[in-house]
């Protein structure tokens, strides 16, 4: 069958079913109508809220394919994950954690959707050289070589993603917590406690930080020392000057040192930092351009130059 004929099938299909999706629309789901009920059942004898999350094993989609064929998924998943990333499981559900991703699962089961999700991306990836191969005209070596590298590019994908993730809340964190730091200095100076200020920050704010501080309180509410809470999200923060903070706050709370002045400083010392990163940036930027003004203008200017180069030298 010729490329072009094979693709206009596939379009034609696809036209096909969309026309029959708009005209006969699919049901609604019982699941959304049945929900509320066993949220509120489930909240009444003190279970979780999250349905969701309990019946799909964890996973986002929540599909009948998920929840059948979950444990062989599970397990491809692992293999994959092994070959491609060998930092171990706990280095992994770290940086998961760090990068903020699925926050409506337990962190226990935000290890095995991210490696679902990497599979899927694979699978996908795949997928588009077997649909690439018969359009194009590939042969078996070309269609091996096309198939590699797409594997590549869908097994590195998930991961660029997650380092991708980890640097923008870090940036988004930098930016925050020169106003947290402000704010709580202003808490414990008007004579309040560390427990106190937290919780005060926690009521009205919003944000990475302010979610991290939210996990230390729950963490204290749930039987953990206030010191033993707040070294915690320390260890597991990205960011360096929140992980300065939360050793402030929790040696503050142990020792009863100046917190107010320690904050303080700290905040300057955020402030110099991103200072300094903006000028680092504004001078790479300015150099990027001048890149294609030398590109465009050097070429022109050096047959200029060396146009009568001949005539002075040879008398022609």
């Amino acid at each position: 069958m010729e490329p072009t004929v094979t693709l206009a099938a596939l379009l034609s299909a696809v036209f096909v079913m969309l026309l029959v999706r708009l005209v006969f629309p699919s049901p609604r789901k019982l699941s959304t109508r049945v929900r509320p009920y066993s949220i509120g059942y489930r909240t009444s004898l003190g279970g979780s809220a999250d349905v969701r999350a309990v019946s799909s094993g964890g996973y986002s989609t929540g599909s009948a394919f998920v929840g059948i064929f979950r444990p062989m998924l599970d397990a491809a998943a692992r293999r994959l994950d092994r070959l491609i990333d060998r930092q171990g499981d706990l280095r992994l559900a770290a940086m998961i954690r760090q990068a903020g991703l699925f926050p409506d699962l337990p962190e226990t089961e935000r290890l095995g959707a991210y490696r679902i999700r990497q599979l899927g991306n694979v699978a996908a990836w795949g997928g588009i050289a077997f649909l690439a191969a018969p359009l194009l005209g590939l042969s078996v070596a070309q269609f091996m070589g096309v198939e590699f590298l797409l594997l590549i590019v869908g097994a590195t994908r998930q991961r660029g993603r997650l380092e991708r993730a980890i640097e923008g809340r870090r940036h988004r964190m930098t930016i925050e917590i020169y106003t947290v730091n402000q704010l709580l200095a202003m808490r414990v100076r008007a004579g309040g406690g560390v427990v106190s200020a937290v919780s005060a920050i926690c009521e009205r704010g919003r944000g990475d930080v302010v979610s991290e501080l939210r996990e230390a309180l729950r963490l204290h509410r749930a039987g953990a020392r206030v010191t033993e809470a707040f070294d915690r999200i320390a260890r597991t923060t990205p960011e360096p000057y929140c992980a300065r903070t939360y050793s402030l706050l929790a040696v503050a709370e142990e020792r009863g040192v100046d917190l107010a002045d320690s904050l303080l400083s700290l905040s300057e010392d955020v402030r110099e930092a991103r200072r300094e990163a903006i000028k680092r940036t504004a001078t790479k930027r300015r150099a990027a351009m001048l890149i294609p003004t030398i590109a465009i203008l050097a070429p022109v200017m050096l047959l200029f130059v060396g146009a009568p180069l001949p005539r002075l030298l040879l008398g022609t």
